[in-house]
């Protein structure tokens, strides 16, 4: 045998946000064996994150996992609280809040911690990408990855291309995401793109519908099943994302449309304001008690 050499590991993947969202994120890296950091300020968010983190190992293991690697090959990861520590990685996933001012001194102070070849994307939900790249010196290598929820479960990653995303951008995220076993679909920028664009307005005008008496929830959701083949429908599916980040998103495609349909209806700008914003809630649309769901913390984009 010839003499030893070291087999350098991978760079970490970087995950912002310790959220329902971040820690799904960080699941589906792990759980394909990239190391992991994920930073998050607060502790009680990063306490709860790394508990959504087991509890969703967990369950994988009780289901089999899925792919080429199994549960117990799963790579380490980390929490923190400074985004210093993801001065190594070679991709960040940036799941912050879907609050502009937030995504900006996030995206601001990664571009200064991290390598110039470390690529930025962004979980976004509706902001558009080029906006996003413009806080930071790399807009070239910024670009979005919008996970579905639940991260783990859910395939397909929307990927959102800015006019000044390169190739080479695109080509590593696509190759990244392939390799954690997602399928990533490639669309243009805009407000919303094309899943939040269309979705958003859906549920803003189900909660219309249902306010105004045309149906109570489950016809509504029921409608949508039955006659489009619809897994969920909209108030469910509002339900699952979170109704909090359904206004937070209705708002920035206000923001950057100037469109009034994407105003919050007052029905489900009530929900949220008496704290009933979903299955995390265990009160939405429908009420959810004892959801598995509320359990495994994956319920919304956090």
């Amino acid at each position: 045998m010839g003499e030893h050499q070291d087999i350098e590991a991978p760079a970490p993947i970087g995950v912002v946000g310790a959220g329902t969202m971040g820690a799904g994120v960080a699941q589906c890296f792990a759980q394909a064996g990239r190391p992991v950091v994920v930073v998050d300020p607060h502790e009680a968010a990063r306490r709860d994150g790394a508990a959504r983190l087991r509890s969703g190992m967990r369950l994988r293991r009780l289901l089999g996992g899925g792919g080429d690697t199994s549960p117990a090959d799963a790579a380490p990861v980390e929490f923190s609280a400074e985004l210093g520590d993801l001065a190594q990685a070679s991709f960040v996933v940036e799941c912050a809040r879907e609050r502009e001012p937030l995504k900006e001194e996030i995206l601001r102070e990664l571009d200064r911690v991290c390598g110039p070849d470390t690529i930025l994307a962004s979980c976004t939900s509706a902001i558009p990408i080029a906006r996003l790249a413009s806080f930071t010196g790399r807009p070239d290598r910024v670009i979005g990855t919008h996970f579905m929820n639940p991260a783990p479960v859910k395939d397909a990653v929307e990927v959102a291309c800015s006019a000044r995303t390169s190739e080479e951008t695109l080509r590593r995220t696509r190759d990244l995401l392939a390799a954690i076993g997602k399928k990533p679909v490639v669309v243009g920028d805009g407000p919303g793109f094309v899943t939040n664009r269309v979705l958003m307005l859906t549920i803003n005008e189900a909660a219309a519908v249902l306010d105004q008496g045309t149906a109570d929830a489950e016809t509504v959701d029921r409608v949508f099943r039955e006659c489009f083949g619809h897994p969920m429908g909209p108030l469910r599916t509002g339900d699952l994302i979170g109704l909090d980040t359904v206004v937070d998103t209705l708002d920035v495609l206000r923001t950057h449309t100037g469109d009034a349909r994407f105003r919050p209806y007052p029905l489900l700008a009530g929900l949220v304001a008496d704290g009933r914003v979903g299955r995390k809630a265990g009160r939405g649309f429908h009420s959810y008690p004892q959801s598995p769901l509320v359990a495994r913390g994956e319920t919304s984009h956090g």
